[in-house]
């Protein structure tokens, strides 16, 4: 009897270890269901290279990159593009060759002619460091460099086999090398684009001609799988939001008027309609692209208000933000905050005692203490408008302040180029009108906005 019971329990443990042994194999069968490969492991089907002349070709099941000489920056890109996933990949360096992987990246006309640019997940073998840092390639540099945290383990092996993990999901960007923590970072700047395969250029580096990257098993999750088997990260991220509202600008009253994809809250002066074909959306900022005729007004109308917006010239561009914005036979008036290269622009010179320059009141007033930023880089415009009182902030500085309607106010209009009478409409002086749209000008140069938001004073 007891031998048939000890025969029972034995056979009790057979049927559990069974039992344990199918529900893992069943796990691991549903987990490796949510997984897609991005590569066949024997054609590069699915890809396109973009950007320099680096060799790519299929070797033992992993996809080869091999760096020439006199090339820019090489990628293999996916040719589908993703949004919210998770990508696995391992990767291989041979020698001193700099690499990494973009993800959520682009390649477009209108960005210095198809350059790729995006999000990249460092790989570099010469500063281990770095490796599993995000860099912005073509665009902003650096986000998070692991090289700047304080005592950083090294996490990457250099001449081995090294495991990324890339999550990539809504606004939060984590990375994870050889299961160890890379970087955390929080941008809302692009929400899809492809995944590349870089191989650095080397220039005329003939040390380094010949030296391959390989990547192999490279699959990805996406959608709603990815955001469900996403990982906490033990490290505080690095932040850049734009086009966004924190919980206490949304307590005290501010808007977005654009919130980085959406143009709903804008249209052409006179028309219903946003003039698409005139204004780049991307890498959330809404760009003029200086074709003339493009200027983009307001659905809403203001009274009272703060506006603020950040702005980026190009070389030589004039453009304004308008405001008081009346509509009146085809034409549209305001009082501008005048955007304009200071240094390059001839309209700088004009005027009076530099009232057509940058943050002046166009043509009216000028601006004094200014401190822009180069030309290329982004500024901070501000606009604070209640009771009449007008100021003008530039980077945080108020730079001009007036009363609008004053005695001064219309002496010095009366100097300018709005003293004509076919500037006042509806019984108003020009810019005395009580309410009015705020105006993005074309005025036939390239710049960007980003960050636009309002709040009402009344």
């Amino acid at each position: 009897m007891k031998a048939l019971y000890s025969l029972q329990c034995v056979w009790r443990r057979i049927v559990m270890a069974g039992i344990i042994i199918s529900l893992a194999i069943s796990a691991s069968a549903q987990s490796n269901s949510d997984w897609q490969t991005i590569f066949n492991g024997a054609t590069l089907d699915g890809w396109t290279q973009k950007g320099g002349d680096a060799k790519y070709y299929v070797e033992d099941s992993t996809i080869v990159g091999e760096a020439v000489l006199n090339s820019p920056n090489s990628f293999l890109c996916t040719q589908k593009d993703f949004e919210d996933f998770i990508l696995e990949f391992e990767v291989k360096v041979d020698g001193p060759l700099n690499s990494g992987v973009q993800f959520r990246s682009n390649s477009i006309a209108e960005y210095h002619d198809y350059r790729v640019h995006g999000y990249q997940v460092e790989i570099d073998p010469e500063h281990p460091v770095q490796s599993g840092g995000i860099y912005d390639e073509a665009r902003r540099g650096w986000l998070f460099d692991r090289a700047t945290l304080e005592n950083p383990p090294v996490v990457f092996e250099t001449g081995a086999w090294n495991t990324y993990r890339v999550e990539a999901i809504g606004d939060t960007l984590r990375t994870w090398v050889n299961g160890e923590p890379g970087v955390h970072v929080i941008d809302n700047m692009t929400d899809k684009g492809f995944i590349g395969l870089q191989v650095h250029g080397i220039g005329n580096d003939r040390s380094k001609k010949g030296l391959t990257v390989r990547w192999r098993d490279l699959r990805i999750m996406t959608g709603e799988k990815a955001r469900r088997h996403a990982r906490s990260i033990s490290m505080p991220p690095k932040t850049y939001l734009h086009n966004f509202l924190t919980p206490t600008e949304k307590k005290n009253g501010w808007e977005l008027l654009f919130d980085g994809g959406s143009t709903g809250k804008w249209r052409s002066p006179h028309a219903d309609t946003f003039p698409s074909s005139r204004w780049l959306i991307h890498n959330a900022n809404m760009t003029v692209l200086g074709k003339g005729k493009g200027s983009i007004v307001t659905r809403e109308k203001f009274s009272d208000f703060a506006l603020q917006l950040d702005f980026r010239l190009t070389k030589g561009a004039n453009s304004g933000i308008k405001y008081y914005v009346v509509e009146n036979k085809g034409t549209s008036y305001g009082l501008e905050y005048q955007l304009l290269d200071d240094k390059r622009h001839p309209d700088a010179d004009r005027g009076r005692n530099g009232n057509r320059k940058l943050a002046a009141l166009y043509d009216i007033l000028p601006a004094s203490g200014t401190n822009p930023k180069p030309v290329g880089q982004w500024n901070t415009a501000k606009i604070v408008a209640h009771n009449h009182h007008i100021e003008h902030w530039l980077n945080g500085e108020k730079v001009l302040e007036f009363e609008r309607g004053s005695e001064e106010f219309r002496r010095m209009v009366e100097k300018s180029k709005y003293s004509n009478e076919r500037f006042n409409v509806y019984g108003k002086r020009f810019g005395e009108a009580s309410e009015g749209r705020i105006l993005l000008q074309d005025h036939g140069d390239r710049v960007a906005f980003r960050n636009i938001k309002i709040r009402s004073l009344d």
